[in-house]
């Protein structure tokens, strides 16, 4: 018994002592970790980084080609000429040289409108992986929160933990004023001394649990940061539109919502860059080049040298492709219809959505409100029943429960208040203002 009653001194002055050191970490300031550090942002961001390099004029075909190549070959022959009159000479080691050297220039004057249409795919495309990263974002600043207003309830959970301790410990010790005294029994003395057990036990879990979520945030912020921090527990609401306003907010700024539309845009793209295979294309090509040789005394000529400008235009029709291009036309535009089919369900579960979390949103902020009067209600019972106590006028398994019910009461208000919170969180990204709150 000794031992527990150590250790729960040893529990109460560490959390004192740490009370007195903690930083306080901020929303914004967590906020501000948060995008610089997170692990999910930095992919989100290297993503978009690709997708902004993929529309650059130097992946879009519109610039010509250029290449430059020369060589050099070196012959060595052992020849024997057989004249019609008869004779004949051999020559050995007959040695034939040759120089060349050329600048190629390409470039294709018109595909069927492949090049322009595939670079408008190209930026929706980028338009799409920026939705992409606003949604990992988004999703980051939920998670971010979620996991900061939980800390910020086991942090109040824990204080109101704190109060019972104490409280109990004060019972104890009256307890043990009145059993030393002779005016209460000592089954009184062991109840008393089993609850600010139990009670100690409970405050550790909650210390252990807060411990435990603070490492989880850790991961979210990116960094390696002790656990010895507290945060802001004051939740401040945000004044809601009435609900066909937040429908039509969401309808038109949900992200998910946007991001069904890019790829409505992309599928169209992709069916013109098809059909851009029926057209002819159109391509220039010049070239300069240089070219020398010498020659063996077999040849007629000991050498040559020769260096110009060449340049000619290719026409190329693709009449007839065994029908691929049509099959890829068909299902592209199958393709596109399945994109819109997907638009139309995803609008429907966003909707229904929405409103499921107005509703429990309403119902939240009514709890709320109905566990704050429970708060001042039971702490009214508790105190009156606390003097009463002190009266000897009631027994202390009744000053016990009205304890209990004052505890609970305070946690109860307290996850309700971080519950609306949250669930307010879940409004603003479905409506897609969430990366606008201002902490």
């Amino acid at each position: 018994m000794k031992i527990i009653k150590n250790t729960v001194l040893a529990v109460v002055f560490l959390s004192t002592l740490q009370g007195v050191s903690q930083e306080i970490l901020t929303k914004k300031e967590a906020l501000k970790i948060t995008l610089e550090n997170n692990f999910g942002i930095k992919i989100a961001n290297n993503n978009l980084e690709v997708a902004k390099n993929n529309t650059s004029i130097y992946n879009t075909g519109f610039l010509p080609t250029a290449s430059l190549s020369s060589g050099a070959n070196y012959r060595n022959d052992n020849q024997t000429i057989n004249r019609q009159d008869g004779t004949s000479t051999i020559v050995s080691g007959a040695v034939t040289k040759s120089y060349n050297a050329s600048l190629n220039v390409n470039y294709i004057i018109f595909d069927g409108l492949g090049r322009k249409y595939n670079y408008q795919q190209l930026k929706e495309t980028y338009n799409l992986t920026e939705l992409q990263a606003k949604e990992t974002i988004e999703n980051t600043y939920l998670q971010l929160f979620t996991t900061y207003f939980e800390i910020a309830r086991l942090s109040e959970n824990k204080s109101n933990l704190n109060e019972a301790l104490s409280i109990s410990k004060q019972r104890l010790q009256r307890a043990k004023y009145q059993y030393e005294y002779g005016q209460s029994t000592r089954l009184e003395l062991l109840n008393a001394e089993v609850d600010v057990n139990n009670d100690s036990i409970t405050l550790i879990s909650a210390n252990q649990q807060l411990s435990n979520v603070k490492r989880g945030l850790n991961i979210i912020l990116g960094v390696e940061k002790e656990v010895d921090y507290v945060v802001e527990t004051a939740v401040d609401f945000i004044k809601m539109m009435n609900f066909d306003e937040l429908q039509q907010k969401t309808i038109a700024n949900n992200t998910i919502l946007k991001q069904n539309k890019k790829n409505i845009a992309i599928s169209e793209f992709n069916i013109k860059i098809n059909k851009a295979n029926y057209l002819p294309s159109l391509g220039l090509n010049t070239s300069y080049g240089w070219n020398k040789s010498e020659n063996p005394a077999t040849s007629f000529l000991a050498g040559s040298t020769s260096n110009g400008l060449n340049a000619g235009l290719n026409l190329s029709w693709n009449l007839f492709d065994g029908g691929s291009t049509k099959t890829r036309v068909a299902n592209s535009k199958i393709a596109l219809e399945n994109q819109q089919i997907l638009l139309e369900q995803q609008k429907v579960t966003v909707e229904n959505t929405l409103k499921n979390t107005w509703e429990n949103y309403q119902n939240q902020l009514f709890i709320l409100k109905a566990q704050e009067r429970n708060v001042f209600t039971t702490q009214n019972n508790f105190d009156r029943t606390k003097e009463r106590y002190k009266l000897g006028q009631v027994t202390s398994i009744e000053f016990r429960q009205a304890q209990i019910n004052f505890i609970n009461s305070k946690t109860a208000f307290s996850n309700a208040k971080f519950d609306a919170k949250l669930i307010e969180l879940q409004l603003l990204q479905l409506s897609g203002d969430i990366l606008n709150i201002n902490f």
